[in-house]
């Protein structure tokens, strides 16, 4: 657990050393903000709805999907190789699934403090609105969200231990979290058994339809965690290929 930490530790301190997380930061919460501020101005000049956490997920998503994830995870072993200290961390007292667990932490732990910090929003609208937010419906969905961002993670660390290159990981990741969000759209023109197998395989539908709206699910808390498992265990044993080369 040692090791798994002082990699962890040194993971997540990197990313403040980084430009591009600080301004991945900004526009993130720039964005999430921005829009909300639309939402609650919209709301209080037509007085047709009352703003809501759910709008405010559902921006949460994209970004994180399609470039906070890929572009904070395509280092993390993709540079270790390139600059030859994989070679060096391979030949140290740690274990390959030490190593992906402990790259997966740092950028999990990155996250978790973004997303610390976007609690600022669902704060501002509580004290904005009568009688305030749902407060099952911000527990639920950030949960989700934090179960997806593990996921992500998790992957975007496997997939870069693939590669040498910041760049092809960036590409790789991404055409893997696109293809975890399409790949519930053929449900749509099946039914029965198929239609639930590829609704289950989707990233985004157990969030949408689960933990946005309020429902906390056990099948959906099990399918990111064992996505985020089978993701961590591809990427020791990619590492491990790599030790016997």
């Amino acid at each position: 657990m040692n090791n798994i930490w002082i990699i962890a530790c040194r993971e997540y301190k990197h990313f403040f050393i980084n430009p591009i997380a600080y301004v991945l930061i900004v526009v993130f919460l720039l964005t999430l903000g921005g829009f909300l501020y639309l939402d609650i101005a919209f709301a209080a000049q037509t007085q047709q709805f009352t703003p809501n956490l759910q709008r405010t997920f559902q921006l949460f998503v994209f970004p994180l999907l399609f470039l906070a994830a890929p572009a904070i995870t395509m280092r993390s072993i993709a540079e270790e190789n390139r600059q030859g200290t994989l070679e060096l961390l391979l030949t140290a007292p740690v274990t390959d699934w030490q190593l992906i667990i402990g790259k997966w932490l740092g950028s999990f732990f990155f996250f978790l403090t973004i997303i610390a910090i976007t609690l600022i929003y669902p704060i501002i609208l509580n004290n904005l609105i009568t009688p305030g937010i749902d407060q099952g419906l911000m527990l639920s969905g950030y949960l989700g969200i934090i179960l997806m961002t593990a996921a992500l993670t998790a992957i975007g660390v496997c997939v870069s231990s693939f590669f040498s290159h910041q760049l092809a990981a960036f590409f790789a990741s991404l055409g893997v979290v696109i293809l975890l969000w399409v790949i519930g759209s053929p449900a749509q023109l099946t039914t029965g058994s198929t239609a639930d197998i590829f609704r289950y395989l989707s990233i985004t539908d157990h969030f949408y339809q689960v933990f946005m709206i309020g429902i906390i699910k056990l099948d959906s808390i099990l399918y990111y965690l064992s996505l985020t498992t089978l993701a961590l265990f591809l990427g020791s044993v990619s590492v491990e290929t790599r030790r016997w080369r």
